[in-house]
């Protein structure tokens, strides 16, 4: 029994360091400073890591977030640790599309530029069920929500681009996303999914958009990729079963990556200048990866984009001012 505990202890080890080495880390020093950003979920997990490493490089920094509570402790502990004065905290809830026309209006009114958006928020497993606005819960915050806030943002990000430096889209995956279906048509349906199955889907949905969008703006500056962060010790854990949860703490929390680990890509593909001329693509460990799915990945994603639009009730010339 003393030898198998030794092994199994040897065995966590060896994990352990394996899983450390395989991290990438972001290298770019750039500096920041006279930029604008906003990062969705920017209060916790890999998007407070995300914002506090843009406030140390100067930028100004928006944090959205549907609380107050949360959303201002986060404003006030990146503050203290970066010393920058230029972080912020509105209020945006992705599970309501008036919440997030309210705050595109608001960023629209009183931004003068946007350099990069980063589309971090998301749920986990519980949720599977449909908000006021008649869409699934999971996809509206993981997906549809960003979808609309992307679009109604647009017209100020392709406004700041210049041709020396583009302006940057970041919308972040999952490994879930492997796991994904490409049936669109049943994407916002209940039931008809496990619930794994549809945060997949909203993850999937976040490359599909990237790709559609970026095809749609290749004649602009502006950069549209996702990123995978790897498997991060967020909270999202937690969202699985709360009896669970603990287990998974003292089990496995050893094994995945911590979320300053989970936000080096993203901080990567923001900072690094050889990502410069890359759009429309999938980024993971620093690198370039791509998702290979069986079946048309062009065409499911011409046919989300359409549902999207729909779903999300953007008008005629909304759609036209964005892509224009």
């Amino acid at each position: 029994m003393f030898n198998i505990i030794i092994g199994v202890i040897l065995i966590v080890i060896v994990l352990i360091v394996y899983q450390k080495k395989r991290v990438a880390i972001c290298k770019s020093t750039k500096k920041l400073q006279g930029k604008t950003v906003i990062v969705t979920g920017g209060t916790a997990g890999i998007g407070f890591e995300i914002a506090k490493d843009f406030a140390r490089r100067g930028a100004k920094v928006i944090i959205a977030c549907p609380f107050d509570i949360e959303g201002n402790t986060a404003l006030e502990r990146i503050t203290k640790i970066t010393g920058n004065r230029e972080i912020y905290f509105k209020k945006l809830d992705l599970a309501s599309l008036k919440s997030v026309r309210n705050f595109a209006t608001q960023i629209l009114e009183q931004e003068k530029r946007l350099d990069i958006l980063v589309n971090n928020a998301g749920v986990g497993i519980p949720g599977n069920f449909l908000t006021d606005d008649g869409i699934n819960f999971i996809m509206q915050v993981n997906y549809y929500g960003h979808f609309l806030l992307t679009l109604l943002l647009l017209p100020l990000l392709k406004s700041t681009d210049t041709q020396s430096e583009p302006a940057r889209i970041i919308s972040m995956t999952s490994v879930m996303r492997k796991y994904a279906s490409l049936e669109v048509d049943n994407y916002n349906k209940i039931g008809v999914w496990s619930k794994v199955r549809v945060y997949a889907n909203s993850k999937l949905s976040l490359v599909m958009f990237s790709r559609e969008l970026a095809k749609r703006l290749q004649a602009s500056n502006v950069l549209i990729n996702s990123a995978d962060p790897g498997v991060v010790a967020t909270g999202i854990y937690y969202s699985v079963n709360r009896y669970i949860a603990p287990f998974i703490n003292l089990f496995i929390y050893s094994f995945l990556r911590t979320a300053w680990q989970g936000a080096q890509t993203v901080i990567h593909m923001a900072t690094d200048n050889k990502t410069d001329h890359v759009s429309g693509r999938e980024f993971e460990n620093c690198k370039l990866t791509d998702t290979n799915m069986k079946g048309d990945f062009d065409l499911a994603s011409k046919k989300l984009w359409d549902q999207s639009v729909r779903l999300v009730q953007l008008e005629e010339h909304e759609l036209n001012r964005a892509l224009k």
